[in-house]
Formats: structure tokens, sequence, C-alpha cells
């Protein structure tokens, strides 16, 4: 429990994860309820449309693969023994890049937001990108999520530049921001 007397999520790393079969077994579903349930609600998330079950599985897979390889970071959170958000990085693949990685999704479910879950998965993700030698963490973020950019400004990363109106989304338009954590500051 945190001082305010709501319990902690549980963070988990894929290892730990495939280590819990109760868990591991239901999770691809419930991350394409998460993620689809954003999605309609318009998060911004990359897709315009929810995804179908069959693309997030195709996107777990790849990730945990890259995982395997050496090459990302997953971690999901669980309250109450129930999937509430999920989060990765990715290491850069172009050789020039690979020593920096990109942390792609960081998708908490609504029914818990302002729980503390986006901050815990996405400090545990920036652990592991410390942990794995990472030199510059970096992301996009879609310039009206002012929730998640002050999320990622408290912890540390900054802003390094903004495409205006390049974020089609139906007939709205809005910027996609680029921000980063140098990590090699910080060791």
């Amino acid at each position: 429990m945190n001082s305010s007397g709501t319990a902690e999520p549980l963070i988990l790393d894929a290892m730990q994860l495939a280590s819990e079969p109760d868990l591991e077994t239901g999770l691809t579903e419930s991350a394409h309820r998460i993620l689809s349930d954003l999605v309609h609600g318009g998060a911004a998330l990359g897709w315009v449309e929810p995804p179908s079950l069959r693309e997030v599985a195709a996107l777990l897979s790849h990730v945990v693969s890259a995982v395997q390889a050496g090459n990302g970071s997953l971690r999901v959170a669980y309250l109450g023994g129930r999937l509430v958000g999920l989060g990765y990085w990715l290491r850069y693949t172009r050789p020039t890049h690979q020593p920096h990685a990109d942390l792609e999704k960081v998708a908490v479910d609504a029914a818990a937001h302002g729980r503390g879950v986006g901050r815990a998965l996405t400090a545990a993700l920036i652990a592991d990108a410390r942990r794995s030698g990472i030199e510059v963490l970096t992301l996009d973020a879609r310039g009206d999520n002012s929730n998640a950019l002050h999320l990622y400004r408290s912890l540390g990363f900054t802003e390094y530049g903004r495409l205006p109106d390049f974020v089609a989304s139906g007939g709205r338009r809005y910027d996609k921001v680029f921000y980063m954590l140098d990590l090699r500051r910080q060791a």
C-alpha cells in the first residue's frame, strides 16, 4: 500500500511473467482489451482504429523476441491479479544507433489512471534501459497527451523536437513531440 492507502501495482518483467503461467496465459487477451479500449476512447497509441487480437499477439511476440535477444524490455502491471498496464522499449536496429532505444508504448487501463501505474511502468523501463547499457532512451508522443508528457518530464525526459500537425487521426491533426532521456549523464 502507498501513503494514500491504495495498492501498489505489481510490475513484472518478461522473465518474471514467463515464470507465472496463470498471468502469462491471459496476457494477449488482457493486453488486447486494454489497448482496444484506450484506442476506442481516443488514446494516442499509434492506431486509428482499435487493434485486432491478432495485431496485439503479433506485437507481443515481436517484443518478447526482442527481449530474448537482449534488444528490448517488456513490463506489465497488475493490480489485484488483473493486468492494468504494459509498456516496452526496443533497441534501435540501425548499427550506428544500437546504443540507444525507443520507449514505444506505455498503456494503462483507463480504470487504473491516477494510481501510479504509468509512473511505475515507465520507471521500471528506464531502470531496465540503464541495466542494458542504453545511452539515450527516446520516445514520441502526441502533443495533446498532456498527462503523458508531464509524466515523462517528471522522470527526467526533455523535449528535443516537435513536428507540427504531423499526427493525423480522423479529421484532426496533432503535433508529434520527441523526448529523450540521456542516461549517460545520469550514470
